[in-house]
């Protein structure tokens, strides 16, 4: 009997969803979606017009998430009527809605509705996410995603993968985001190659479920079309805790020996806290080679950098210290979940009692939304994954990108400042 050959985790989940035994990179083939996931935005004003053009319905409602993220709370006429359509929209076709409880990135992982192993659809570039529990997901459009709530189906075309391996530990103070950032200046914002990218290494088995989930996240800022960790305990306790099922999650690996496209390997304990200067994630460099830079509004949001455990980090830096004068700060928790969390332990009242401002859990001005939008020529640092030129705002506003530590750190220095001395019990401000 032939040995079946060493294959990737993506080669794997995508041949269970075609009903193979293996795929090969470069095979085209078409997959069973298990869930596809669709947002305000992007969802039932651009999908139910094409359903109705091709007279169908759902190939599943059952399969279907719809949650409103982008123009919550509604504060325009636009954003009011979207959010109407949505809700109309959602009841009519008896999906799962989830309105108004934050990010979808964030809230659909809450759910316990991921599973590792699974092969899902996003109707958001972020998608990616979803790989941090070994899921393959991946982001597409409006006219696809059309197509995938028609047939349940969807072609691809099988990736190679890229191995990102981080050895030894991350030191107090860098995050998950710093590795991002560097990966961005290293490898470029095209460095993923649409193909699919797998983080691995002592430094991702040691982090939590949502720092894995910024990993992934920000995978399509390498320009990868997912984003993949292997599922593990920690997977499993994660999911057991929001009612999931990590369901047979040991066998979900990368076979010794498979072909790889690249292999890069870093060591975690060398890196620095990271800032990426406008207007792209890939201008990035260790936080203490960048020259003083003063900013004007910090921003701690997003779902990249504004769930739970960034907000209590985020916290801890500002905890009986002041904003720097002159320095706007506002925090957007990316659910509700995680707000509510951070509201019973004390983190909230930490940051109102430095003088934040607290925004609706939503994209906000992440995605360019809302009534906070960026002004002109403002000087801002942000948790948020991209700082393209006008992204948040006024074309000549100037984004700089941090870990929410350094958001932090920079609200109170009132420049863009390293969070690791401020981690140290008396530190001064």
């Amino acid at each position: 009997m032939a040995k079946k050959p060493a294959t990737t985790l993506a080669q794997k989940i995508i041949a269970r969803a075609a009903g193979r035994e293996a795929v090969a990179p470069g095979e085209v083939v078409t997959v069973n979606v298990d869930l596809a996931m669709i947002h305000d935005s992007g969802g039932p004003r651009r999908v139910e017009p094409i359903l109705q053009d091709l007279g169908v319905g759902l190939w599943d409602a059952g399969k279907v998430v719809l949650i409103s993220d982008h123009f919550v709370p509604g504060d325009t006429d636009e954003g009011a009527r979207i959010l109407e359509l949505t809700r109309q929209w959602a009841q009519k076709r008896k999906v799962a809605f989830h309105d108004g409880l934050g990010i979808c990135h964030v809230v659909l992982p809450e759910s316990g509705r991921l599973r590792p192993g699974m092969l899902v659809v996003g109707g958001d570039s972020h998608s990616p996410t979803g790989g941090a529990f070994g899921a393959y997901m991946f982001g597409i459009g409006a006219t696809e995603m059309a197509g995938v709530l028609a047939t349940g189906e969807i072609w691809l075309k099988v990736p190679e993968t890229i191995l990102v391996e981080w050895r030894n530990r991350l030191q107090p103070g860098v995050l998950a985001k710093d590795i991002m950032l560097a990966l961005c200046g290293k490898l470029g914002m095209d460095g993923g190659q649409y193909q699919a990218v797998q983080y691995a290494g002592e430094a991702i088995r040691a982090l939590s479920m949502q720092e894995r989930m910024t990993l992934s996240n920000m995978a399509a800022e390498l320009g990868a079309q997912a984003g993949l960790i292997e599922p593990d305990e920690t997977t499993a306790a994660f999911l057991a805790s929001v009612g999931g099922d990590a369901g047979d999650w040991q066998g979900l690996k990368t076979d010794p020996g498979a072909e790889l496209l690249a292999h890069h390997v870093f060591d975690a304990a060398k890196l620095e806290p990271q800032a990426a200067a406008p207007h792209s994630p890939a201008n990035a460099a260790p936080v203490t080679e960048i020259s003083e830079t003063p900013i004007e509004v910090a921003y701690i949001g997003a779902c990249t950098g504004a769930k739970y455990e960034d907000l209590k980090g985020a916290a801890a830096i500002l905890k009986g210290r002041k904003l720097a004068p002159g320095v706007a700060l506002s925090v957007a928790p990316a659910s509700r979940m995680d707000q509510d969390r951070a509201e019973a332990e004390g983190i909230m009242a930490v940051f109102e009692a430095a003088g934040a401002k607290i925004l609706p859990n939503a994209c906000g001005i992440c995605a360019g939304y809302g009534t906070e939008r960026l002004g002109e020529d403002v000087v801002a640092i942000s948790s948020t994954a991209r700082n393209f030129k006008g992204r948040m705002g006024a074309a000549s506003s100037k984004v700089w990108l941090g870990s929410p530590l350094t958001v932090a750190a920079s609200a109170i220095v009132g420049r863009i400042a390293d969070p690791r001395p401020f981690l140290d019990e008396g530190a001064e401000a």
